[in-house]
């Protein structure tokens, strides 16, 4: 004789958990064959207003009977969603009944987050080959922030990718912005990535109809600080009574003038000097954080600078050029460089690529395209977005307007 299946629903609280308003949320738990599973139905009640024994709310007041209402509904539903998989499978198990209720078929294919997870795996063993370490980390960041989405939306582990359409997408966006906080550019990134999952799974055959195709968003302009020509001689000229501070301005001022990111700054050694086709001395070193190569020029101001450390002791111990701390030190001490320089503008590390790119190079009419190859950039484009004109040089380049146009009055 056959078994008889068991089927129950039970409704309750967690106590452990409240929110601001001391409520707890309510759960439901389903039980099928012997085995369970939980959602959180996005609903909380203060427990001394629940029933545990009945799984009900308790009192005649509106959010009560409201409270009471859904839970009926939430009944009917899961119950309806057992009824069809016992009339369309000869068995199923008690997650497809949950993902039944949450909209998700158990039955469709392969899921989203094992894909993703199966392509991060391939960037990994590709890592410093096709993939920058930078560009692999981006893509596991993306990972958690989908897999974290999935058990905050759904209450469960995992999606199929044919889930994945416009609402799903919306929604990831709404939740990066809103519960991780992510700003707009930073969440637009993370989407760009995921979008590139379902691409992949759409050229192997494993999806059908794209879900981005009418995603429309894009990037906003994003204000990037630099020095003026004047704050830059300000910090150059200024002799600090510390030693620490000294070195920090020197490595500070040896990337204005070079653009190199704090990262390959810190690893730059005599290997990376060489004598160019022009005969002068150049700096030929590999991007960390996307493994182009950037060319630049030794200009007098770091050849000074080779020269003051080449006999320091840290740098000898280290096999470095200069002795550069962690970016975490470096841009504490900027702060202190700026205050005692008078500058209002919050200096990081970062900001002397910028400064490179704008003050040193381009407003010296340095072709950006030859900006762009010493800052290691694989297209003109990531230049242009350093690419800040001073008003000084705007008014120098449109000076000979004034006398070749003249109006008669």
């Amino acid at each position: 004789m056959k078994k008889r299946d068991t089927f129950g629903l039970i409704f309750y609280i967690k106590k452990t958990i409240v929110n601001k308003s001391s409520e707890s949320p309510i759960y439901l738990r389903i039980t099928y064959n012997g085995k369970n599973s939980s959602l959180s139905l996005h609903r909380s009640i203060l427990s001394s207003n629940w029933n545990s024994d009945y799984g009900v709310a308790i009192g005649n007041n509106k959010y009560s009977k409201e409270i009471n209402q859904y839970l009926n509904s939430v009944r009917t539903k899961v119950h309806l969603c057992f009824q069809n998989l016992r009339e369309k499978c000869e068995s199923f198990t008690v997650n497809e009944i949950k993902n039944s209720y949450l909209g998700i078929n158990e039955r469709k294919g392969k899921k989203l987050l094992e894909y993703f997870f199966a392509h991060n795996k391939k960037m990994e063993l590709l890592m410093n080959i096709d993939y920058a370490p930078g560009t692999v980390k981006r893509y596991q960041c993306t990972y958690n922030h989908v897999r974290n989405f999935i058990q905050w939306k759904y209450c469960c582990n995992d999606v199929y990718l044919s889930d994945v359409n416009p609402e799903f997408i919306n929604e990831f966006e709404l939740y990066l912005k809103t519960v991780c906080n992510c700003i707009h550019n930073t969440s637009l990134k993370n989407i760009k990535n995921m979008g590139k999952i379902i691409r992949l799974a759409i050229a192997n055959g494993h999806l059908d109809k794209d879900p981005f195709v009418n995603f429309k968003s894009t990037y906003k302009s994003v204000q990037r600080d630099f020095l003026t020509e004047q704050e830059l001689n300000r910090i150059i000229q200024k002799n600090f009574p510390i030693n620490r501070l000294n070195e920090i301005r020197d490595c500070f001022i040896f990337s204005c003038f070079t653009g190199l990111a704090h990262a390959d700054l810190i690893r730059l050694n005599n290997d990376n000097l060489v004598i160019g086709n022009d005969g002068g001395k150049w700096i030929k070193i590999k991007r960390k954080k996307t493994n182009v190569l950037s060319s630049i020029p030794v200009l007098s101001v770091t050849q000074q600078l080779i020269d003051k450390y080449s006999k320091d002791q840290y740098c000898i111990d280290n096999n470095v050029l200069l002795p550069v701390r962690s970016n975490q030190k470096m841009n504490a001490y900027l702060k202190e460089i700026a205050d005692i320089c008078e500058i209002k503008k919050n200096i990081t590390s970062h900001i002397a690529r910028h400064t490179f790119a704008t003050t040193v190079t381009l407003n010296n009419n340095v072709p950006i395209e030859t900006v762009s190859k010493m800052l290691g950039h694989s297209s003109l484009d990531m230049t242009r977005m350093y690419a800040k004109l001073l008003d000084n040089k705007i008014g120098l380049d449109m000076q000979h307007l004034n006398e070749k146009y003249r109006i008669e009055i």
